[in-house]
């Protein structure tokens, strides 16, 4: 039998990898996305395969990811419990995605994740294997007892790594996890799990600086950034036209250089624990900001208001692995209607981790200044008159009430 495994080379799946061959006398076939890891996928081919691997997939899926997950979330202004950008989470559904691919490929017969009992991502890689292959079994070892009589730690994993000779980043001196794409990087458990630990001391310099550096060390000037929009996507920056994946790119370097998007956080998972992460998301921060300024200037009052009704229930739904579910989808289709005219230019200040709006303008723009001016309105647009009766009529269900409830 043929198993497809979530292959990252990292300490889980490395240990992973030889356990699933040896109890299921399976022929393993690894799967790594490039999702944007960079050096992390250096020597993974030969790793996977001195590990126990048959074959291993490296599929570059950088643009995909841009163009077909982040850039639809961005239009939706999606952000899971007003502090978390979804950078693991989006990432997800298209691993998922190609390992099912993968699986019909070769023929296997199921499917294998290192996702902990206790996380989210087991949800997220076996919704999405639920809603495009349910016929294709899912390996989850973490809530396999056997698994975890074996390895009841990270210690143990990183002892087992040391014996067989395979080199992975967690250590005693790093006991922490970290998950690193385009859009972001996280790092949680080990020393974050106290959450009264400072992320932000100057001895974590090396530790959670890997795509921004603390605000403090950002340069003392500030930078200005132009972001173009059409229809919602940012199609330019700084004059220059770029793709989904090369705006990532540029803002990333933009924003790490300057310490913004960076988030220390306790989150609630889906699986009902409370959890601290720490994030790093320089470009998507700034996109994400540009983005909501650009919908300020050119979108309806009553589209923007009952789309910022949906954020949240769009973020929950991304965060607990529903992105190939029919109400993301039908989510997403009011989304794309809201976003039609969602274009123009946003200048944004960049500075020791704040983003700053220092301009915005729009073809399109349903600001007009002559009518929001408090001098003598040329059009006669408005004529401040008609707010008395606006006024009264608004306030007459609350006249009632308290004339109701005096009497009490």
């Amino acid at each position: 039998m043929k198993i497809v495994l979530a292959y990252s080379g990292g300490l889980d799946t490395s240990v992973l990898l030889s356990w699933i061959k040896e109890k299921y006398q399976a022929e393993m076939i690894a799967f790594c996305a490039d999702i944007g890891q960079a050096d992390e996928l250096r020597g993974l081919a030969a790793k996977a395969r001195r590990t126990g691997a048959s074959k291993i997939y490296i599929d570059n899926l950088q643009e995909e990811f841009a163009r077909d997950f982040i850039f639809p979330m961005i239009r939706a202004g999606a952000i899971y419990e007003g502090q978390y950008f979804l950078g693991t989470s989006i990432a997800r559904p298209l691993i998922a995605r190609r390992m099912v691919e993968i699986a019909r490929k070769e023929k296997a017969v199921a499917i294998a994740h290192g996702a902990t009992g206790k996380g989210n991502d087991q949800v997220r890689f076996e919704l999405t294997a639920a809603a495009l292959a349910p016929d294709i079994e899912v390996i989850a070892p973490w809530r396999d007892e056997r698994y975890r009589r074996e390895f009841p730690g990270r210690q143990e994993m990183i002892d087992y790594c040391s014996l067989h000779k395979i080199p992975v980043q967690a250590s005693a001196k790093k006991p922490y996890s970290m998950d690193r794409n385009l859009l972001h990087i996280s790092y949680e458990a080990g020393i974050l799990e106290d959450p009264w630990y400072d992320s932000t001391h100057p001895k974590n310099r090396d530790y959670f600086t890997t795509l921004s550096v603390f605000p403090e060390d950002a340069p003392d000037k500030p930078e200005f950034v132009d972001l173009e929009f059409l229809r919602g996507d940012c199609v330019a920056v700084n004059g220059r036209r770029l793709n989904p994946l090369g705006v990532m790119l540029a803002l990333n370097k933009l924003g790490g250089r300057h310490g913004v998007g960076r988030v220390d956080m306790v989150e609630n998972r889906f699986v009902g624990m409370k959890s601290r992460g720490v994030y790093e998301t320089p470009g998507g921060s700034i996109l994400h900001f540009a983005h909501r300024q650009m919908e300020s200037l050119t979108m309806d009052r009553e589209v923007m208001h009952q789309r910022d009704a949906l954020i949240p229930k769009y973020a929950e739904l991304v965060y607990n692995g529903f992105w190939y579910a029919p109400e993301r989808l039908a989510l997403q289709a009011y989304v794309e209607e809201s976003q039609k005219n969602v274009t123009g230019t946003v200048r944004v200040k960049l500075y020791k981790g704040n983003i700053m709006v220092a301009g915005r303008k729009s073809p399109v723009s349903l600001y007009n200044p002559h009518i929001a001016t408090m001098e003598a309105d040329p059009t006669k647009a408005y004529n401040q008159d008609d707010a008395t009766g606006f006024i009264r009529l608004n306030g007459l269900r609350l006249k009632v009430a308290a004339r109701v409830h005096k009497k009490r």
